[in-house]
């Protein structure tokens, strides 16, 4: 009689991969693939967060471990094929707004950070995220998605020298002719050849092509493919607790806890949704443990030295892959862990080459303006306050604010206001009073 794999059992036991109709071949692929369309983070955020004067060798590891935490705990936990890491968007608000906008430390920022995820937690353990996820409506919350999309932009373009500062028009185009120009521009064009084309990891081949043809230009010096992970102590529990509790930065709270909370849950919806794991009802099951797993990665990467963790809507490319349960995310998990010793690698990446990358991700959060009621001019005017003033004030917390505050003005001028529940109202009058209060 032929006996079964240990393992196998083990693992079947963990993930219940053949009640998934899956197999463990299906799960490490799924999880491979994956890893290659959201590894483009391990080099994208040191170069974000290290602007802030953190260290760029620790925010690398932070970056691989608070992933790491985050896919093993979904995985293992939840049992979720959802990988995590540092999200775009928040790193840029982290580094542009708070930092250099608002003038905290990035020590005080990490600690807002911190707090944001201890009371996602709270909201998640309390099962209160729902009715939270209802009271606001769907207008707004595409909004956001695309005004983060707008701010990554100009960012990235930004970063790739495209649109320059001007004394005269505020910004201005770029020298076209110059180097790192080029290099930015051809980057972004090969990540969406590469993504029409259904090439997996598009992002990370354009960070990895364009950095290998400025070593050979002699634009960067060579450090080396791997090494040891740099030590973790410039950033390791350096997070500002008293300073995260200044009234200013309460805005700051919310527009971390407000985008982690909006792109978690949409990116396990539609996750789940083609892993088969929701139901006919829409019921996910263990919902509340897979957004703690997010609140929880959130709170450790705070501890280790890097913004918000969320979940990263790339996981479809790996359930698409075959990936159906929680062993997709612990291969994901451990691929993470495995990136740590490329650091010398992280460390020659310039930012030109993943400007690319940040541009893209841009036009992927834009796509939620497609599902905008453009015909209701109620609904159309809250979503372009929020799509413009988001880049033009260089703050997402702004933005946000703006946008409540316009959608419960025009409601009520358009005799509307049945359409208002309280807790919009609620939020628009006290983001007013913060404008007027504290600026």
């Amino acid at each position: 009689m032929k006996q079964s794999d240990p393992s196998n059992n083990l693992l079947e036991r963990l993930f219940k991969i053949n009640a998934q109709g899956s197999s463990v071949k299906s799960e490490v692929i799924g999880g491979i693939t994956t890893f290659l369309t959201m590894a483009y983070i391990i080099f994208v955020n040191p170069s974000i967060l290290s602007e802030t004067g953190m260290d760029y060798g620790a925010v690398f590891v932070a970056t691989c471990l608070a992933a790491a935490i985050g896919c093993l705990i979904m995985g293992l936990w939840a049992n979720y094929p959802v990988a995590l890491a540092p999200g775009m968007g928040l790193n840029a608000f982290f580094t542009y707004t708070v930092v250099f906008g608002m003038g905290y430390t990035w020590q005080t920022a990490l600690g807002a950070v911190f707090f944001s995820g201890i009371i996602f937690f709270l909201l998640s353990a309390f099962r209160v995220r729902e009715w939270i996820i209802k009271s606001i409506p769907t207008t707004l919350r595409l909004a956001i998605a695309a005004g983060i999309g707008a701010f990554l932009a100009l960012i990235g373009l930004k970063n790739a020298n495209i649109i320059v500062a001007s004394d005269a028009t505020m910004v201005a185009l770029g020298d076209l002719g110059d180097t790192s120009v080029l290099l930015a521009a051809a980057g972004f064009f090969l990540i969406i050849g590469l993504v029409a084309r259904q090439i997996q990891g598009a992002a990370l081949i354009s960070i990895l092509l364009i950095s290998a043809i400025a070593l050979m230009l002699g634009l960067v010096d060579y450090e080396g493919i791997v090494s040891m992970p740099p030590s973790l102590a410039p950033t390791f529990m350096q997070m500002d607790i008293a300073a995260a509790f200044d009234l200013g930065m309460l805005s700051v709270i919310f527009a971390f806890l407000f985008v982690d909370l909006f792109d978690t849950s949409g990116t396990l919806l539609a996750v789940a949704q083609r892993a088969g794991i929701a139901k006919a009802d829409g019921h996910m099951p263990r919902l509340e443990k897979a957004l703690m797993a997010d609140s929880t990665a959130t709170v450790a990467g705070s501890v280790m030295g890097t913004s918000t963790t969320t979940s990263y809507i790339e996981s479809a490319a790996g359930v698409a892959s075959g990936g159906k349960t929680g062993l997709a995310a612990v291969t994901v998990g451990i691929l993470f862990l495995l990136a740590m010793f490329f650091a010398p690698l992280a460390g020659m990446i310039p930012p030109y080459a993943t400007a690319g990358a940040i541009i893209y991700v841009a036009v992927l959060m834009l796509f939620t303006l497609k599902d905008v009621q453009w015909e209701d001019i109620t609904e159309a005017a809250p979503v372009a306050v929020v799509l413009l003033m988001t880049p033009l004030t260089y703050s997402i917390a702004d933005g946000i604010a703006l946008g409540f505050i316009s959608y419960v003005v025009v409601k009520f001028l358009a005799g509307r206001y049945r359409e208002l529940n309280p807790s919009v109202v609620v939020l628009g009058l006290l983001f007013i009073a913060k404008f007027i209060w504290l600026g």
